[in-house]
């Protein structure tokens, strides 16, 4: 049984699908490969499968086979590079098959010809592809090696024409009649060197084509030969991702903007936002039996919903979560209360509180901005402190307000370097020169990442490109200890004092009786340092792509033969269970606990890839690389009870 996904809910959205014969029955693509479904018009959201078992995989063209509404299309792409595929589902999205004919293709675009269902045409990098056969067979119909027909983001056949195909491009828009044989630039009155992001069709006059590009919207009234574009959306809002008409008053059309939702009920004559400026919208869904009923999808607010044509709307992402989490801190008086901290969702991200163990989350943002969150720790006084991209905050209520004010350099020793150890032996060589303490500076808030943060005893530790900083009053005023290295964005911490610091080539700990920062040798069978820890003992643990080590006094360093796990990218010192806690990127979904008595060895299939494991009471929890948090089932079988 795997662990359970409960949010926080929200994050970014990319495409809809309607079921042609359910109109409440709606599918909802990611940028991480998962694909959702509702049955209810979108209120409540199920996860039904990741495609290709991948998490890098944007689905932003799901296509509903209109003969048979249980076969699903995706059409793939992935972020930074030129790959994606075609996926085929006949049990309606709960399995996917790839398409072999499609492999490698990234699609950008995909529609089904209207007149015939299983006529498919797909829109890729390298040109334009048409099925005929339900994606089991694909054929290039734009020129091979086109300089021209390349790089293709938007796909619309005529309603009445499968041969008549539109097709935009990153630079200029094209049309052919006759099914790929021949093909027409239709640029006239479209701005030179305009990428075209969407393209539809009217559904009762064909000879009426919208066409969105970065330089704003156009629209002919002659089947593409002439354009005219369209006025009244400001240009900062020009990049216009997708157009949608209202199945039911075609005169009504949706503009999703990078900067809001524009709509027009006049055919594109006059045009009102009716959204956030700051909302990014990749796509739009209007309810064919009810229009009043309006779906977007989002970047960072997931999907939004309208009930009144969309005027207005409000979040609708209960059971959707897309959400990178980056940091955690437990309530020490009431384990079941917990903090974690999200990366890249703007405004709509920050922090998350929850007070069931993780069961339900209430985003608790109001003051950060919008700055990603990569750090949180609970201060002596029970203040929740957040390292974030852009300095320090501390939570006063529900507000979070700056508190990384500098205010000189912390009393700790010099920091000085032992023998190094090579290939896990001792080798002594010459000291080095102590790492003395920069001299005090005026006092200056932090505005710089602080990547990581730890308590120990009444002492705050956090890793910044300024080096170590230490707070002895619980994260109002920091000091800048010995460490003054950029290299440290990793730490760890352990009753007794006892504190560790690293980056990708470099460790360092502190000595709890003496204050002093001590440098470590490095594992000479780690390539590049990931994650770090030290436990009750005092004893260091560092992780990385070849496994975890673990030195007694930083000066050599042993494996645990037992513990079989590579491209470690967490190490927890449980204090409550006694033992460290390991996750890894690697290709199974294992998490690991070492027991500190005896270094028995436990671990858990999780079903995910996880980007670290920490416990709550006698349960674990565990932050997903990209879906958010996941609970181990026996925490919700006692929640339930």
């Amino acid at each position: 049984m795997t662990w359970f996904p409960f949010g926080p809910d929200g994050g970014s959205a990319r495409a809809f699908a309607a079921d042609p014969h359910d109109h409440k029955h709606v599918y909802l693509g990611t940028a991480i490969g998962w694909m959702y479904d509702s049955h209810d018009g979108g209120r409540t959201w199920k996860r039904l499968a990741r495609l290709g078992k991948r998490d890098d995989l944007v689905i932003d063209n799901i296509v509903v086979d209109a003969a048979e509404p249980n076969v699903l299309y995706a059409g793939t792409w992935v972020l930074g590079n030129t790959d994606g595929a075609f996926y085929i589902s006949r049990d309606a999205g709960m399995t996917w098959v790839e398409s072999p004919s499609m492999h490698g293709q990234s699609i950008r675009s995909l529609s089904a010809s209207p007149s015939s269902p299983k006529t498919l045409v797909a829109g890729t990098l390298d040109g334009i592809f048409r099925s005929s056969d339900g994606g089991q067979n694909w054929k290039l119909i734009s020129p091979a090696g086109s300089t021209e027909i390349h790089e293709v983001e938007s796909i619309a056949i005529d309603p009445k024409d499968s041969n008549t195909i539109y097709a935009g491009t990153w630079h200029l828009p094209w049309k052919t009649t006759d099914g790929g044989v021949n093909w027409k630039n239709i640029k006239d009155g479209i701005i030179d060197d305009s990428d075209v992001f969407s393209i539809i069709v009217h559904p009762k006059t064909p000879s009426i084509v919208y066409a969105s590009a970065c330089s704003g919207i156009y629209k002919s009234d002659s089947a593409g030969d002439r354009f005219t574009k369209v006025q009244g959306i400001p240009s900062s809002a020009r990049r216009t991702r997708v157009l949608m008409q209202d199945p039911k008053h075609l005169d009504t059309v949706f503009a999703g903007t990078t900067e809001g939702l524009w709509r027009s009920s006049d055919a594109g004559a006059t045009w009102r936002r009716t959204t956030d400026p700051t909302t990014i919208v990749n796509d739009v869904f209007v309810d064919p039996e009810n229009p009043d009923h309006v779906l977007l999808a989002t970047d960072y607010s997931g999907v939004l919903m309208s009930d009144d044509g969309g005027f207005s709307f409000r979040s609708a992402n209960s059971g959707f979560s897309s959400r990178q989490i980056t940091a955690y801190a437990a309530d020490y008086i009431n384990p079941a209360k917990l903090y974690i901290g999200v990366i890249n969702d703007k405004d709509s991200g920050g922090v998350f509180a929850s007070a069931n163990g993780g069961l339900t989350w209430d985003q608790l943002s109001s003051g950060l901005n919008g700055l990603d969150v990569l750090a949180l720790v609970q201060a002596p006084d029970g203040t929740i402190i957040a390292g974030t991209s852009h300095g320090i905050f501390r939570l006063q209520g529900a507000v979070w307000v700056p508190s990384g004010m500098i205010v000189g350099n912390a009393a700790t020793k010099p920091a000085t370097t032992p023998v190094r150890a090579v290939a896990g032996a001792a080798k002594t060589r010459r000291p080095t020169r102590p790492v003395m303490a920069r001299p005090s500076r005026p006092s200056r808030v932090l505005d710089a990442p602080a990547s990581s943060m730890v308590r120990s005893g009444n002492m705050l530790y956090a890793t910044t490109s300024l080096g170590i900083l230490q707070s002895n009053d619980s994260g109002t005023t920091w000091r800048i200890t010995s460490l003054t290295s950029d290299d440290f964005r990793y730490s760890g911490a352990a009753p007794g004092g006892n504190v560790v610091v690293a980056g990708l080539h470099r460790i360092a700990f502190l000595n709890p009786s003496t204050q002093q920062w001590t440098e470590a040798s490095v594992p000479a069978g780690l390539a590049q340092i990931t994650s770090i820890g030290v436990d009750d003992k005092g004893r260091l643990w560092a992780g990385g792509r070849e496994g975890v080590f673990r030195s007694n006094t930083g000066t050599s360093w042993q494996g645990l033969p037992e513990l079989h796990v590579a491209d470690v990218n967490s190490i927890f010192y449980d204090g409550a269970g006694k033992r460290m806690l390991i996750s890894a990127n690697s290709s199974t979904t294992l998490t690991y606990a070492v027991n500190l008595a005896d270094d028995h060895i436990a671990f858990w299939d999780t079903g995910w890839h996880l980007r670290f494991v920490r416990p709550v009471g006698d349960h674990l929890i565990g932050a997903t690389l990209y879906d958010g948090i996941v609970v181990q089932p026996r925490m919700v079988e006692s929640a339930v009870r």
